[in-house]
């Protein structure tokens, strides 16, 4: 994510909490994101330099109120279209979403698991979570073939892995530990 997207996504979270209207940004943000990527051609239009300012916010004045748009939102994007960012949309749309998390005390998990969990598993292991990082965690769950059972949970940089396969791991190292000191026990005797 680079500095900039991050610099446009913190202003717009201020903003959003200014406002006390974060999940209607929020949800505003990610449609229009979501309309760029569904449409390039407006992304096209929004980007090109030989097309003058005025009548990209004449066109994205419209689709907002269509949009029933936020008005900061819809004075964001006039922003991002005047200084030529609208092709970073996505980006700042992404960073805004890890902005508002923070901000929020929210943390992302990602967990992988070799099959399906039931919706009683997935609420209580995200409770777990939340009892271990003493954060709200928004779960995101994955399949992941290569694991025999059990789950892998990623929060930031922190792995926590309780897959078969890392337990199955951990018992080699042990048994090779206790037969290296076996092994040099009867060496020196």
């Amino acid at each position: 994510m680079s500095a900039l997207a991050q610099r446009y996504a913190t202003a717009l979270a201020g903003v959003a909490f200014e406002h006390k209207d974060v999940e209607k940004i929020r949800k505003d943000l990610v449609d229009f994101v979501r309309l760029l990527d569904a449409c390039p051609d407006l992304l096209k239009v929004l980007s090109n330099p030989a097309v003058m300012a005025g009548a990209k916010k004449s066109v994205m004045k419209e689709i907002a109120a269509r949009m029933d748009m936020h008005q900061e939102v819809r004075n964001f994007i006039f922003i991002l279209i005047d200084r030529g960012r609208t092709p970073i949309a996505s980006e700042i749309q992404q960073a805004f979403e890890a902005e508002m998390n923070r901000r929020l005390g929210i943390v992302e998990a990602i967990v992988a698991s070799a099959h399906e969990l039931s919706t009683t598993e997935k609420t209580q292991l995200a409770q777990s979570l939340e009892e271990v990082t003493g954060k709200r965690v928004q779960a995101r769950f994955e399949l992941n073939p290569e694991l025999i059972a059990g789950v892998t949970v990623r929060i930031g940089s922190t792995i926590y892995d309780g897959s078969v396969r890392e337990q199955l791991n951990r018992m080699r190292a042990v048994l090779e530990l206790q037969m290296g000191r076996t092994n040099g026990d009867n060496q020196s005797g």
